[in-house]
């Protein structure tokens, strides 16, 4: 029998690729999962996808960036199958230029989705986690939380606060058997990584094996992350008995 067996699982961003992919991990180890999202249809892909497997799923839509519609999902989710046990929080944008010429508005944007996102939704989870002696919260960071990426500076600062965050959480809340802890992938098989290297492709001359290559190299990696090895870290992550692995950053590269 599976730690999760039975736990309901909120996976912000749980549409389309990490997020996706850890939805149907949870799900096939016995999770009762929540995917939320901007998209509708997206959500009710990865939905119907658990549900034809015998799972046990609901597709809500939520935009992590407006607090009231979090505090809704949650009261939603909470009314409709139980209070969240595992939430991880995956939803996030990004963006790529010059420090000097990135726009104030897409740097309030991706703090309002990646930095009070996230804030969000653990305010909302944490009462019932410490009401219930039991929660895991797992963050999708990035790598760019702990060295940064060049010309992705308001992400990468999101990424550091995400982590901070983290770190200080999982100290108040250990006590309550609630582990906090990020998984830090580098760049990953997904959308994110695809229109990376198009954005490279339009603006230089690269090629998309050259842009590729320049990517993995600023990152450190010798290959890219498949969304299936995060899913993995993040189902052990939910599954761990005791919180004595908390306040933690996990690199995937």
């Amino acid at each position: 029998m599976s730690q999760i067996e039975g736990k309901v699982a909120l996976v912000t961003g749980g549409g389309r690729g990490i997020g996706r992919t850890i939805a149907l991990a949870f799900a096939e180890a016995g999770a009762h999962v929540v995917v939320t999202g901007r998209s509708l249809p997206v959500l009710e892909e990865t939905r119907d996808a658990i549900t034809g497997s015998g799972g046990k799923a609901m597709a809500l839509p939520c935009d992590i960036a407006d607090k009231s519609a979090v505090r809704s999902a949650f009261e939603t989710i909470r009314a409709s199958i139980g209070p969240v046990d595992i939430l991880v929080n995956n939803a996030g944008i990004t963006f790529s230029k010059k420090f000097h010429e990135t726009p104030d508005e897409v740097w309030e944007r991706i703090m309002q989705t990646n930095v009070n996102g996230t804030f969000y939704c653990c305010k909302a989870a944490i009462p019932d986690m410490i009401n219930n002696r039991w929660g895991r919260i797992i963050t999708i960071a990035s790598i760019a939380a702990l060295s940064g990426l060049p010309f992705s500076s308001a992400y990468s600062a999101s990424k550091h606060a995400q982590l901070g965050m983290t770190r200080s959480l999982a100290m108040e809340v250990a006590r309550y058997n609630i582990a906090v802890n990020a998984i830090c992938p580098g760049w990953t098989e997904t959308d994110m990584l695809e229109d990376a290297i198009i954005n490279i492709v339009k603006t230089t001359r690269r090629t998309p094996e050259e842009a590729r290559a320049d990517l993995l190299r600023l990152s450190g990696q010798t290959r890219s992350v498949k969304p299936e090895e995060v899913a993995a870290e993040a189902l052990r992550l939910a599954s761990l008995e005791d919180a004595n692995i908390t306040g933690q950053a996990i690199p995937l590269l």
